[in-house]
């Protein structure tokens, strides 16, 4: 998958992570949603599989998830 449609689809993963995730967690997932997927590839990025695009969403939603826990347990 080429780095322009991970652009293209990024939103689309961030809505199926909002699908499956628990209310409390939605502010994370808007963060994500903020940021421009431009700015996550380069233009000569490309993933084997989308498979490896939606677990790459994936990783940083829970990325952000574990910092943020992290920040609550003080």
């Amino acid at each position: 998958m080429e780095a322009i449609v991970f652009v293209k689809n990024y939103m689309d993963y961030l809505d199926e992570i909002s699908q499956v995730i628990k209310p409390e967690l939605q502010p994370i997932l808007d963060e994500l949603k903020e940021i421009d997927p431009h700015d996550l590839v380069r233009p000569d990025s490309w993933f084997q599989s989308e498979s490896e695009a939606r677990g790459f969403v994936w990783s940083m939603f829970v990325k952000r998830t574990k910092e943020d826990s992290k920040i609550q347990s003080f």
